[in-house]
C-alpha cells in the first residue's frame, strides 16, 4: 500500500496476511482478504482461518463486486435477524418485569403468583440470555480468538455476569439481576438494528459500481448480432450500443453518432457526443443513438474496475484520525475491564450494599465502555466521502491523502495540460489593411486543410468554429521550414514563418509589426498569411489557457492559498500565463526531472505543497508533495504517485478536494465528540460515584445510551452525503 506521498508503508499490515481471512465477529458470512470494515455492521474486521474453498475474492474487482452484490442478501437477512430477535427478547421481558419488584416499587402492583411462579424470570431470563445475547458471545469468542478484545467482548461480558449472579441468586435466595439482563439484552439487539440501517445506507459502494455493468452484450457477427455474457467479450470483438443501453467493455467507436451520460466518469450528467473514433467507458449509458463499438479493455483492465481498486485501496487505508481511534477504542476496552472490576470490588469490600448491587454496577460499567461508536465514528465518514469524491468526478487513493488536502498551503500546478489545453489554438488574428479577420482565416485554413501539422490543424479547427466556409485549395505543397502554398479562388496564398515574408517582400505595417512584437514577446507562434505577394495578416497561437483554470485560481485564492505554476516554457511564457490567471508565482524553463526539486524549494518555506499534473512525466513531484493530484488521468485510474485523481481535466475540482477534506475532518471531530463525551459523564455515574446523592445509572440505562451515542455516529455521518462540494 502506498502512502499519498507515493511511498511504500514499511511494516504496515493493511494489506492483509498470506493464509488469513477477515471476517465480522457479528456477520460471519462477511469475508475479506485484507482488513477493513463490516459493510453490514461497521465493526473492524477481526483475522481469522483461511477457508479451505478457493478464495472468497477475485482478483477482478468487477466479479468481487458482483459477488459482494449477490452477499447483499445475507446482510439483509442479517439485519432482519436482529429485528427478528429484538422482537423475540421484548416478548419475554414483558413477563419478566412483570414478576420483578418493579410493579410493587412504583405501581403498589404485584403479579399474580402461582406454583414455580419463582422460577418464571429463571427461565425466561435464559430464554433472553441464550437466544437474543447469542450473537453477543459468539461475537466476543472471535474477539478473543483473534487477541482484538472489542465491543462484543464487553457486551458479553456485561450479560454473562449478570446472568451467572442471577442463576446463583435464584438458588442463594439473594436479589437476581434478570430484568436488567432482558432489558440490556433487548435494548442492544434494538440499538444494534437501528445503527446497522444506518449504516447500511452509506456502505455499499462497490456493489452499486457493479449495478453499473449490464450482464450482457450484443456481439456483431457475420449474420447479424448475438447476445453473451460480458465475461465472454474478448478485445477486438465488435460489440452493438443500442438506445438507452449501457456500454458492456471500454471500447472505440466504429460506426454510428449518439450521446452517452457519462456521469459515473466525470461526475457531470451533461451528455457527451460520440463519433466514429471516441472512446466510451465501460457502465456509461447511452442515449438515441446506436453504436458500433470495438472492444478495447476488458475485466479488470477497465475503467470501472480500476475505479473499484481504488474504492478498495481506500476502504483499506486509515487516516490518522482513524488510527488515533482505533487505539482510543483499544484503551477503552482495556478501561472498562479494569474499571468494571475495580468498581465490582469497591462495593463488594468497602460498602455494605448486596451482591447484586455491585454486579448491577460492573454490568452497568461495561456497556456504558462498549467502543463501537468510537470505532464507527471515523472510518464511517471516511467510507462516505469516498463515495462522495467519487460521485463529483475524483478518485480517492489514499485516505491520508483526502486528510492532507485541508492542510495545503500552496497549489503548485503544471502548465501543459494541467492550466492550458495542451495543444495550439488560434489566440489571435491580425489583418492588415483592407482585409477582414474572417478573409485571413479562410485563406490560411483552405491552404492547411488536408495538412497535419500541429499548427495547421489549430487554424483550420478555429475556421471551421466559426463557421467559415472553406475551400479547397489547389497546387497545395508544403515548404520544408517555411510553411505551405496553395491556390485559393486562382489566387496564390502562402501560410508560414516570417521567411516568406522576407522572401517575398511583402510590407509589413508598422502598428501590425508592433502588435506581432508584443505577441511574439508573450511566447505565442505567429504565422503569416500572404495572398500573391501582399501581407493579408498574422495568426497568433498559443497553448490554450483553460477557462477553468480562471476559476480554479480565484476559488483557491477564496479557500486562502496561494497558487503556483511550474513550466518547461520560456520567461516570456509563463509571466503572460500566470498573469491572465492570477498566480502568485511562477517557475519557468524547468525541465521535467527538475519539477520535485521545485516542490522541494516551496516547502523548505515551512508550506504545504499540493502539486498538481498529468501523472506521467510528473510521477517525482507528484511523490515529493505532500499531496499528489493527478488531472486528466481519464480512463488511466492506477496511477502510483498521485493520492488522488482526477477523471477530467478540470482544475476547479481541486477547490473541490479541499472543500470535502475540511468537511470530512470536521465530520469526524464531530462523530469522536459524540463517541467519547458521553463516557466521560456516564462512566463514573455507571461506577455509582453520586450514589450518595440518590443518582445511579442502572444498567439497562446504560444500554440506551450506548446505542444511543452509536445511532447518533451512524446518522451524524449519512448526513455527509447531503453536502454539496
Amino acid at each position: 500500500m502506498n502512502c499519498c506521498k507515493g511511498h511504500k508503508n514499511h511494516g504496515d499490515n493493511r494489506g492483509g496476511q498470506v493464509g488469513v481471512v477477515y471476517t465480522c465477529p457479528m456477520h460471519p458470512e462477511v469475508r475479506r482478504e485484507s482488513p477493513g470494515m463490516c459493510p453490514e455492521c461497521g465493526m473492524n474486521l477481526v483475522p481469522g482461518e483461511k477457508s479451505k474453498e478457493k478464495n472468497h475474492e477475485t482478483h477482478d474487482p468487477v466479479k468481487s463486486a458482483h459477488a459482494d452484490h449477490g452477499a447483499g442478501k445475507h446482510e439483509g437477512h442479517s439485519t432482519q435477524m436482529f429485528f427478528r430477535k429484538f422482537w423475540v427478547s421484548l416478548a419475554l421481558t414483558v413477563p419478566i418485569l412483570a414478576y420483578s419488584e418493579l410493579p410493587k416499587l412504583f405501581l403498589g402492583w404485584e403479579a399474580p403468583r402461582f406454583f414455580g411462579s419463582g422460577y418464571l424470570q429463571l427461565l425466561l431470563g435464559s430464554a433472553v440470555f441464550f437466544y437474543g445475547g447469542w450473537v453477543f458471545l459468539m461475537g466476543a469468542a472471535r474477539e478473543l480468538k483473534a487477541r482484538l478484545p472489542g465491543m462484543m467482548t464487553l457486551i458479553a461480558l456485561a450479560v454473562t455476569a449478570a446472568y451467572l449472579w442471577s442463576v446463583y441468586a435464584v438458588f442463594a435466595n439473594a436479589k437476581p439481576l434478570f430484568w436488567e439482563l432482558a432489558t440490556l439484552v433487548t435494548i442492544m439487539l434494538l440499538g444494534h438494528w437501528l445503527e446497522m440501517k444506518a449504516v447500511q445506507g452509506a456502505r455499499g459502494a462497490l456493489r452499486e459500481l457493479a449495478k453499473l455493468l449490464p450482464d450482457t452484450a450484443e456481439l456483431v457477427v457475420e449474420n447479424g448480432t448475438k447476445t453473451v455474457q460480458i465475461s465472454e467479450l474478448k478485445v477486438g470483438d465488435v460489440m452493438l450500443v443500442k438506445p438507452g443501453a449501457k456500454v458492456p467493455a471500454d471500447g472505440k467507436v466504429l460506426k454510428g453518432k449518439s450521446e452517452l451520460n457519462e456521469s459515473i466518469v466525470t461526475g457531470e450528467s451533461k451528455l457527451v457526443a460520440k463519433n466514429p473514433g471516441a472512446e466510451v467507458i465501460a457502465g456509461t449509458s447511452n442515449g438515441d443513438g446506436s453504436l458500433e463499438v470495438e472492444v478495447l479493455k476488458i475485466g479488470e483492465n477497465t475503467f470501472l474496475a480500476g475505479v473499484m481498486r481504488l474504492v478498495q485501496e481506500a476502504a483499506a487505508s486509515k487516516s490518522r484520525l482513524q488510527m488515533l481511534s482505533d487505539r482510543a477504542a483499544f484503551y477503552l476496552t482495556v478501561v472498562a475491564v479494569t474499571g468494571g472490576v475495580s468498581t465490582l470490588l469497591a462495593w463488594l469490600l468497602f460498602s455494605d450494599q448486596e451482591a447484586a448491587f455491585a454486579v448491577a454496577r460492573l454490568v452497568a460499567v461495561l456497556v456504558i465502555a462498549c467502543p463501537h461508536a468510537l470505532g464507527l465514528a471515523v472510518p464511517l465518514v471516511a467510507s462516505i466521502s469516498t463515495n462522495l469524491a467519487a460521485q463529483n468526478g475524483f478518485l480517492v487513493k489514499q485516505r491520508l491523502a483526502l486528510e492532507a488536502a485541508r492542510n495545503v498551503d500552496v497549489v503548485l500546478f503544471d502548465k501543459t495540460g494541467t492550466l492550458t489545453k495542451g495543444e495550439f489554438g488560434v489566440d489571435a488574428v491580425l489583418q492588415s489593411q483592407g482585409f477582414k479577420e474572417d478573409e485571413i482565416l479562410r485563406l490560411g485554413a483552405s491552404v492547411n486543410r488536408h495538412s497535419e501539422h500541429a499548427i495547421a490543424k489549430a487554424i483550420v479547427s478555429h475556421a471551421q468554429d466559426k463557421k467559415i466556409q472553406l475551400v479547397n485549395a489547389q497546387d497545395f505543397q508544403r515548404i520544408p521550414g517555411k510553411g505551405a502554398k496553395g491556390s485559393v479562388d486562382g489566387q496564390e496564398v502562402l501560410v508560414g514563418s516570417d521567411v516568406l515574408l522576407r522572401e517575398r517582400g511583402a510590407r509589413l505595417e508598422e502598428i501590425l509589426a508592433s502588435k506581432i512584437a508584443e505577441l511574439e514577446a508573450q511566447g505565442k507562434t505567429v504565422v503569416y498569411v500572404l495572398a500573391g505577394n501582399r501581407l493579408a495578416g498574422a495568426i497568433a497561437l498559443a497553448d490554450v489557457i483553460r477557462e477553468e483554470s480562471r476559476e480554479a485560481a480565484d476559488m483557491l485564492h477564496a479557500q486562502g492559498m496561494r497558487v503556483a505554476m511550474v513550466t518547461g516554457d520560456s520567461e516570456d511564457v509563463a509571466k503572460w500565463v500566470a498573469g491572465e490567471l492570477g498566480i502568485d508565482e511562477y517557475f519557468a524553463r524547468v525541465l521535467p526531472d527538475q519539477k520535485a526539486e521545485k516542490v522541494k524549494a516551496l516547502q523548505a518555506r515551512g508550506v504545504r505543497v499540493a502539486f498538481v499534473g498529468d501523472g506521467v512525466n510528473d510521477a517525482p513531484a507528484l511523490t515529493q508533495a505532500d499531496l499528489g493530484i493527478a488531472i486528466g488521468a481519464g480512463t488511466n485510474v492506477a496511477i502510483e504517485s498521485a493520492g488522488i485523481i482526477l477523471v477530467k481535466n478540470d482544475p476547479r475540482d481541486i477547490p473541490k478536494i479541499i472543500h470535502l477534506s475540511k468537511l470530512t475532518f470536521s465530520k469526524m471531530l464531530q462523530n469522536l465528540f459524540w463517541a467519547t463525551g458521553y463516557n466521560l459523564v456516564a462512566l463514573p455515574l455507571a461506577a455509582g460515584v453520586l450514589y450518595f446523592k440518590g443518582i445511579v445509572l442502572e444498567p439497562a440505562l446504560a444500554a440506551i445510551f450506548m446505542s444511543a451515542s452509536t445511532v447518533i455516529v451512524a446518522v451524524n455521518a449519512t448526513l455527509l452525503r447531503r453536502k454539496k462540494l
